[in-house]
């Protein structure tokens, strides 16, 4: 997506394209082929859902070729991970790949062992409180929050604590939350209303803590250079620059 005297230019294929992704099944297939995908175009070219599919249908409405629309039903199939992890921008991720990015952008610390060692902000913590608690028999239990009723109940918004969707966008970077669906909210009558809100949830209560968590063997800094070579074998001619600031930095250890 380019800015071109003030207009928003979306990249893509044409729609005869025989290599348009038509589907957002086709979109986890090739998500999980290739390992990991930032939603929107980036300096890496054609490193992005993007590029991959019509530039014509984004935010139509039409769920069956809508980009846009198709972010909705993956994160909710639960076949891969999204959230904002490329720069703090949307993208998916294999669970195949998933444990590299945790463990690269954790440096291999649980949220609860982060605080304790006081590498989390304490606005980080009033979020992840409401998640912390795990129940193997019920690992959904009192977290599917909406994230505007997330807001009021860690006590951010105007009388509040500052700055909640940047606190959002970090713990997803972090990779201690992912967007796990989208629900729209519901007024009284209990009839829904308004855009669809994200529901987050720690990825270790979609996938389980031991599949999320294998990649801690590993030195944090050889599960970041993983993720750098693949994106380096997939497109040789980027700059390295570039796929860093994607991926983030090397992790200090």
């Amino acid at each position: 997506m380019a800015n071109e005297n003030g207009t928003w230019i979306m990249r893509g294929l044409g729609w005869d394209d025989p290599y348009r992704i038509r589907s957002s099944k086709e979109l986890v297939n090739w998500i999980n082929e290739i390992g990991f995908l930032p939603l929107f175009a980036n300096e890496v070219r054609g490193f992005s859902a993007e590029e991959h599919v019509s530039a014509d249908y984004w935010w139509t409405g039409i769920r069956e070729e809508d980009p846009w629309e198709w972010r909705e039903i993956i994160a909710a199939d639960h076949e891969v991970a999204y959230g904002k992890f490329f720069d703090k921008k949307a993208g998916f991720i294999s669970v195949e790949w998933l444990p590299y990015f945790v463990n690269s952008r954790r440096s291999g610390y649980d949220f609860d062992a982060r605080w304790e060692d006081g590498k989390a902000s304490r606005r980080e913590k009033k979020i992840m409180d409401f998640y912390l608690s795990y129940d193997e028999e019920d690992p959904f239990k009192d977290v599917y929050i909406l994230s505007t009723d997330l807001k009021k109940m860690a006590g951010f918004g105007k009388s509040g604590e500052k700055n909640y969707p940047g606190i959002i966008t970090q713990l997803q970077m972090e990779t201690y939350l992912v967007i796990s669906d989208f629900k729209r909210r519901k007024n009284k009558k209990g009839q829904e209303y308004g855009m669809a809100v994200s529901v987050m949830l720690p990825p270790e209560k979609l996938w389980g803590y031991d599949r999320i968590t294998s990649a801690y063997n590993e030195k944090p800094s050889e599960s970041w250079r993983r993720i750098l070579d693949h994106v380096k074998k997939l497109y040789p001619d980027a700059d390295e620059k570039d796929i860093v600031r994607l991926i983030g930095k090397r992790p200090e250890e």
